[in-house]
């Protein structure tokens, strides 16, 4: 258990206010990023089948919360960590053209999680994705459809201060792009959180670009799967990677805040590449990395947004129990207690 307690903290809205608030910022948002995208809702599975290699693992290490179906001869099901690979065989299944997509609300359950200000055991996004061209697996392209998706966060973060006035406006007008081999070679003797931080400070809001592949000094900025994003493609000046995070500086809590992790998803052969460096090509034979190589799912670029996340940023909020109702440990809900923190 990690837990910060802002000095001085108090919630500028109450209960009440909190919650009307809420509501307000995931209908006008998720509006707002279906018309930039171009995407159509759908509905999303709870759980998917163990085995075939749908369900996201996220880092590679995170245990899935399993179950045994009794009318299906005791096969397992694993609640869904993300729906990554998910969404990709939807967007096959509906056969939504060339520049249109799906987004959906996702609800997850992560019991590996350590328990912050900003990670809960439940997790709730926006996951969306959409149909791309070959032309399109760029670094440009990428950039483009991450202002889109700014644009979508700065409109929110101005019709909420506009009903609630006693919030005032904090992003800027343009997100700063960065790759993670810059972050490393600026400053070598900080951690990547703290590269972020250092950035995200100065900027507002920054996109690390290439998160997941092995940098020239021999770290990885952050883990990521091999078998969704792209974190291998070499781009330009040497730098690698499709892929990245959209991460908010945080007035509250006083660090860089994470919203959204995104990217353009691996092709066969960036499939193929990144499953040998991670020594996971057994996972070749799995139904989702089948159809992916044999040519049964389109080419895409797609990403999460945490809704309660989202919430907490612009309601400046200190702890993301206070946007959603989760299970924390006595010692947490004790010291939050104490502080004003008021957890659901």
């Amino acid at each position: 258990m990690k837990l910060t307690i802002p000095e001085g903290y108090q919630s500028v809205l109450n209960v009440q206010q909190t919650e009307q608030a809420i509501k307000l910022i995931k209908d006008f948002f998720q509006e707002n990023l279906a018309a930039e995208l171009r995407l159509r809702r759908v509905t999303a599975p709870l759980f998917v089948k163990q085995g075939t290699g749908i369900n996201d693992d996220l880092n590679g290490i995170e245990r899935p919360v399993s179950f045994p179906m009794k009318d299906l001869n005791e096969e397992r099901a694993e609640i869904v960590q993300s729906l990554a690979k998910w969404k990709r065989m939807a967007l096959a299944d509906l056969r939504i053209e060339q520049g249109f997509g799906l987004y959906t609300d996702m609800n997850a359950i992560r019991p590996d999680e350590e328990l912050t200000n900003i990670h809960s055991l439940y997790v709730d996004q926006w996951d969306w994705e959409r149909v791309i061209a070959r032309e399109q697996r760029n670094l440009e392209f990428l950039k483009s459809v991450v202002r889109k998706i700014y644009s979508a966060l700065v409109r929110t973060e101005f019709l909420l201060c506009e009903a609630f006035p006693v919030i005032k406006a904090e992003l800027p007008e343009e997100i700063t792009f960065i790759h993670t081999e810059e972050l490393a070679a600026k400053y070598p003797d900080l951690t990547p959180f703290e590269r972020e931080t250092k950035e995200a400070q100065k900027h507002g809001a920054i996109f690390v670009i290439g998160i997941g592949g092995e940098m020239p000094n021999g770290e990885i900025h952050d883990g990521r799967a091999p078998d969704y994003d792209d974190w291998n493609t070499e781009t330009v000046n040497g730098y690698k990677g499709l892929n990245g995070d959209i991460i908010l500086w945080n007035n509250v809590l006083n660090r860089a805040f994470e919203i959204s992790s995104m990217g353009i998803r691996v092709d066969k052969e960036a499939l193929l590449e990144q499953l040998k460096i991670r020594n996971a090509e057994e996972r070749k034979e799995m139904l989702w990395h089948q159809k992916l190589l044999n040519g049964e799912l389109p080419l895409t670029i797609g990403g999460g947004i945490g809704q309660s996340r989202l919430c907490m940023y612009f309601l400046r909020k200190a702890h993301i129990g206070e946007i959603q109702s989760s299970i924390w440990p006595n010692a947490m809900i004790e010291q939050c207690k104490a502080a004003g923190i008021n957890l659901l």
